[in-house]
């Protein structure tokens, strides 16, 4: 026996049934057939969220629309380069989100044009430069991590050092850190930053409150022992914190400074 309830989109009503898996005749026990459906829904979870349709517009050009068993709602995201996509909640069908999309259209049209205003005069870095920078991110990076991990008592599982234009970093639930080859075109200071930040993803997957105490900690003990080393820029930006009235001041003074760059 499994229960189930079925949510209509057209009419808005909620209907539970009772049912028992049966296959060739053979009518299986509640336990299995619970284990069975949570076997189809898991496959249909995975399917739902490796498809994808595109929407093809005159103006904005190929629309991604993809579902995702994260999303919580509709959302549109307008990137310079990979281009315009829809997020949808697994449980939300296409229509809705093609009826978003052409609410949203002349909004993302606005968007792209501001986009394009706002890098007109970026220029791609050449490949030479890249590889460079990331030859230079595989014999740095790792160890500087390592050795901020083993201060602060923080256990990873492998770095990996990327070249992607949506982050600085990231950490997975699994424990693995992804690390920006654009780190290597900052100042120690902020190098640290990013680094201390995925560290403590370790502990915190989110940005909650305890996420940000225990990176306001690591962060003003780093900012310390680089002042203790003959660093200025550390030097000044605790200044700044110092005088913040920020929730998180040192999370709030070094971000800002981070966000003057761009990645590349």
């Amino acid at each position: 026996m499994f229960i189930f309830y079925n949510y209509s989109f057209a009419t808005h009503k909620c209907t539970v049934g009772i049912f028992y898996v049966t296959c060739k005749g053979k009518q299986f026990s509640p336990n299995d057939s619970y284990f069975i459906v949570r076997i189809v829904i898991t496959f249909a979870l995975f399917m739902t969220k490796t498809a994808g349709r595109i929407i093809n517009d005159p103006v904005i050009g190929e629309v991604l629309l993809k579902k995702s068993t994260r999303a919580r709602r509709i959302s549109i995201r307008v990137h310079p380069v990979k281009g315009v996509a829809v997020s949808v909640p697994h449980i939300v069908p296409y229509m809705a989100a093609e009826a978003f999309f052409k609410l949203k259209r002349q909004w993302i049209i606005d968007t792209m044009a501001r986009q394009k205003e706002k890098f007109k005069d970026v220029q791609q870095p050449a490949k030479e430069t890249i590889e460079q920078l990331r030859k230079e991110a595989k014999a740095y990076l790792p160890g500087r991590l390592a050795d901020l991990a083993e201060r602060y008592g923080f256990t990873y599982n492998k770095v990996t050092i990327k070249h992607n234009s949506t982050n600085w970093g990231s950490c997975s639930v699994r424990n693995n850190i992804n690390l920006n080859l654009n780190i290597m075109r900052l100042s120690r200071v902020l190098q640290d930053y990013i680094l201390l930040h995925e560290l403590c993803h370790l502990r915190h997957h989110d940005h909650g409150h305890a996420f940000h105490l225990l990176l306001e900690h690591v962060l003003t003990d780093n900012l310390v022992r680089l002042i203790d080393a003959g660093d200025e820029e550390a030097l000044s930006l605790a200044r700044k914190v110092a005088v913040s009235k920020a929730k998180y001041p040192a999370d709030h003074v070094i971000t800002k400074v981070l966000r003057q760059y761009r990645l590349i």
